[in-house]
């Protein structure tokens, strides 16, 4: 197999990932030593804990970033980069507890989603490789069908980008395979690369006044009234306390840790494709995704790169080699790509929810403990999201936005941390058998 793979890096540095490899300058931030005290303390430094921290520093908060390891680490920094409107699965099945104007809400607030990501990259210039266009891909006809009412659903919602539905011969406009019965393009969603948006965002967050701190990870929190939250070599005394780390949580807290299931996801690179390569495998360089329980999701990068990614994993083992299985299916796509050399392999872990509407709320004991998680493999436009409505609640902006999102009840996955993976594997494994049939 023509593979040349980087090696993976320590803990201490980012994931071996062609982002990591490709990525703006990665300054580092102190470790936390000793004591000290602010507004709020946030830990977790991914998208959800920057956005957090910048949204409550421009509301004139100090405010704690502590990470385990280095700023964008986890999925914010090692994600396939595709921004695509929404939030959460199957909205609808909510309204008996929010009501069907507070679904509509939750609508409203997917498309603000990409909003938010859009105004911080062109507020403070983030160069990030950002690109508009996408494409959902019908693997069946009651795909494009369901297309259709998303559609229909989108311009009722007063949606102000371009949708177009896509039949069967005209998918080669969009993607050069013929694994697709039709498709939805999508203008107002697109791609770019996670890592450096983090590595931008946490700029903003420090000339905001953030202290940010790396190779802090978190081993004790006190609650109370104050909230302490200590590290190896430190702590930190705050007034309110939010939990950001979505997958990596670790146990941190119990009753989060069993709403969230992390499930591995994996990615690979190739090398560098010829300009008509590239134009052959996706004409208009969209970001791409099918509508498989076990789904494909692909893009080009700047220098014209396939990342082919997928295989979500709730077995709680990875691929011994990532390359060598995600190759294969990425050749079911794209068998064109046969001499193809892949220069990259990396995998991660995402949060999954038993409903798949992101978890944003407070503990119910702690009322000052706030935490996002649980995006379910959609949180690039999600945790911005989540920051936005974390900081209102935070600093006393009742729009109730926040509340729609806090009393949607989240069930606990059974089993506890080593029966939850096998338990869900088996969950997927029915989903898949009844998308085969």
């Amino acid at each position: 197999m023509n593979v040349r793979v980087q090696q993976p890096a320590s803990s201490a540095l980012h994931t071996a990932s062609y982002y990591a490899a490709s990525s703006a300058a990665q300054p580092d931030y102190p470790a936390l030593q000793g004591e000290t005290s602010c507004d709020v303390c946030v830990v977790g430094g991914g998208f959800s804990g920057l956005n957090t921290a910048i949204e409550l520093a421009e509301r004139g908060m100090r405010v704690v970033v502590l990470e385990a390891h280095k700023i964008g680490w986890g999925a914010s920094g090692r994600n396939g980069g595709q921004l695509i409107r929404g939030v959460g699965h199957g909205l609808d099945q909510f309204a008996p507890i929010i009501g069907s104007d507070g679904v509509r809400q939750l609508k409203l607030m997917g498309l603000e989603a990409v909003d938010i990501v859009r105004q911080r990259i062109e507020q403070h210039a983030i160069d990030c490789d950002l690109t508009w266009g996408y494409c959902d891909l019908a693997n069946k006809p009651s795909d494009l069908e369901g297309f259709a009412a998303d559609a229909e659903e989108l311009r009722a919602l007063g949606y102000r980008h371009e949708l177009r539905l896509l039949q069967p011969e005209e998918m080669h406009r969009v993607v050069g395979s013929d694994r697709y019965v039709g498709g939805l393009i999508d203008r107002g969603s697109g791609h770019l690369h996670p890592l450096n948006l983090a590595l931008g965002e946490a700029r903003v967050a420090e000339s905001l006044g953030v202290r940010l701190f790396e190779q802090s990870t978190v081993t004790r929190i006190d609650y109370g009234s104050q909230v302490r939250v200590h590290t190896g070599q430190g702590s930190v005394r705050a007034s309110t306390l939010v939990l950001g780390c979505n997958a990596y949580l670790n146990g941190l807290n119990a009753e989060l840790s069993g709403k969230v299931l992390p499930a591995g996801s994996y990615i690979i690179a190739t090398e560098p494709l010829s300009e008509a390569m590239a134009r052959q495998l996706l004409p208009q360089n969209m970001a791409v995704c099918d509508q498989r329980v076990a789904l494909d999701y692909y893009r080009l990068s700047a220098d014209r790169r396939l990342l082919f990614g997928g295989a979500c994993h709730y077995s709680g083992r990875d691929p011994k080699d990532i390359a060598a299985y995600m190759r294969p299916k990425m050749l079911k796509v794209f068998p064109q790509l046969a001499n193809v050399r892949i220069d990259y392999q990396w995998g991660g872990m995402i949060g999954i929810g038993a409903n798949r509407l992101p978890q944003i709320g407070r503990l119910h004991d702690q009322p000052n403990v706030y935490y996002a998680q649980a995006y379910s493999g959609h949180g690039l436009n999600a945790t911005h999201l989540a920051g936005k409505l974390l900081a209102e609640a935070i600093s006393g902006q009742h729009s109730g936005r926040f509340d729609l999102f806090a009393q949607v009840p989240h069930i606990t996955f059974p089993g506890g941390k080593h029966l939850r993976s096998p338990l869900l594997a088996l969950g997927m494994l029915w989903h898949r058998f009844k998308e085969l049939i």
